[in-house]
């Protein structure tokens, strides 16, 4: 496989505070290989292996993108993440859960496929005027589960099947999505802070993640990958 430069450049890291990790009693001892410092009761995260690890996801997402693969975005507990994954879904046309996780989401797709498909037959009711020729109480208790329907699973609502790689901002808040993921063998690639457990994701990125610009930093380069993989399908390197 061929090895693409994705310029990734540590100033721009310095400057997003990708960097800047948790509080120094707030952290997981395993984390210590990817911490280079302590500064002002918080620790430093090392940037140099961050943009070999963030290199590392950018070439294994260009080349899943290039082979059709599905994306599921996931970042739902900070309203700074949240608005991170969207705008990132929305570029890289992805599947996204930007709200609330639903446990058993994946595990229990059955049952999400069935509420995915009650959630299609009310959007098209809403459209095509169905809703509003039904009495008012009626139209009222749909409207309410059309808007709870859209606040849970608007992000999935064109997924047909389980994705094929997950990617999720925090790890630490995310650890439903992660674990039902781990259990099916869905690969993911998490974005950890300090206070994370490296070895549970299939690739981690040490990263700041309480930090808008640090979230998009890393959203930003994952994004370009599936779009330029996209781009190039099917391609293959010695």
């Amino acid at each position: 496989m061929k090895r693409r430069y994705w310029n990734i450049n540590l100033e721009e890291m310095l400057e997003a505070g990708v960097h800047f990790g948790h509080d120094i009693r707030k952290w997981n001892p395993k984390m210590a290989p990817y911490i280079s410092a302590k500064r002002k009761g918080r620790h430093i995260t090392n940037l140099i292996r961050t943009a070999r690890f963030l290199s590392e996801a950018c070439d294994l997402i260009f080349y899943a993108a290039s082979t059709k693969k599905q994306f599921l975005i996931v970042g739902t507990t900070k309203k700074k993440a949240a608005d991170s994954v969207l705008q990132a879904a929305i570029r890289a046309r992805c599947h996204y859960v930007n709200t609330k996780w639903l446990s058993g989401m994946l595990t229990n797709w059955s049952t999400t496929k069935t509420r995915l498909e009650k959630f299609r037959d009310l959007r098209i009711a809403q459209k095509t005027g169905r809703m509003g020729r039904l009495p008012k109480r009626d139209a009222a208790i749909l409207k309410r589960q059309l808007s709870r329907l859209q606040r849970t699973l608007g992000g999935i609502k064109y997924m047909t099947t389980l994705p094929d790689i997950v990617i999720i901002v925090d790890q630490h808040k995310e650890y439903t999505a992660l674990r039902e993921c781990i259990t099916l063998g869905i690969p993911t690639i998490c974005l950890i802070d300090t206070n994370c457990d490296p070895d549970l994701a299939d690739l981690s990125i040490p990263a700041n993640d309480d930090s808008r610009p640090s979230i998009r930093f890393i959203l930003n380069k994952l994004v370009f990958a599936i779009l330029e993989g996209r781009s190039n399908p099917d391609e293959r390197s010695d």
